[in-house]
């Protein structure tokens, strides 16, 4: 495994990728997402600043638990990574206040779990994992994810959810709504919130062209 990608903290990323599962079946949070959400934190990071090497050790501990996005244990998927990655720093002999900055960046990272981040590394993180959400890749990723839920592309018979409450575990269209077009407003750094406006352009675009299609006018 290759980890010039993770310059200038390589050969610490060398070391924390041996912590990490090595049957990883979601390809949604693999390798590959790991490295976005680095090149993400970086990009905000020069802008906003913050501590480098704790948010790269954040940044590739950060889904350490992994959990399927169906499991009741979801809510508590940052929590137990928090605590996993906290036992990792320690056994390097990080000391304990740097371990806490990683640990609360990864606890508070995550959407379900509805943490606060209070601190400007993992408010970078948070941002930086979201960004992954949106946009071009992010809309790859959530149909990935439904795909392998089980979900259909949308409901043909109502696909804009009309009477009734969206169904975002059936149809894959209405997360999206329920969570996907919510997203940009929630980022807490300005060049994150910058850089999320960007990609929620590209999500209404797409829901739009999608509906467009469905409906035989395209």
């Amino acid at each position: 495994m290759t980890t010039e990608a993770f310059a200038p903290f390589q050969h610490l990323a060398a070391d924390l990728f041996k912590h990490l599962s090595t049957d990883q079946e979601d390809g949604s949070h693999d390798l590959s997402h790991i490295h976005r959400v680095w090149v993400n934190a970086q990009r905000i990071q020069r802008v906003e600043g913050g501590d480098l090497e704790v948010l790269l050790a954040a940044t590739v501990l950060h889904d350490c638990v992994a959990v399927e996005k169906n499991s009741p244990l979801r809510g508590q998927a940052s929590t137990l990574s928090a605590q996993k990655a906290s036992s990792i720093l320690a056994e390097r002999g990080w000391p304990l206040p740097r371990i806490e900055q990683v640990a609360h960046a990864i606890k508070t990272h995550s959407y379900s779990a509805g943490f606060q981040p209070l601190t400007l590394e993992a408010r970078i993180l948070q941002d930086s994992d979201r960004l992954d959400a949106i946009g071009a890749v992010g809309i790859a990723r959530c149909f990935y994810v439904s795909g392998r839920m089980g979900a259909a592309l949308y409901d043909f018979q109502n696909p804009s959810a009309q009477g009734r409450d969206y169904q975002d575990a059936r149809y894959t269209l209405e997360h999206f709504h329920t969570k996907l077009l919510r997203l940009a407003s929630g980022f807490t750094t300005r060049e994150g919130a910058r850089l999320a406006a960007e990609r929620h352009a590209r999500l209404e675009v797409f829901v739009a062209d999608f509906m467009d299609e469905i409906a035989g006018q395209g």
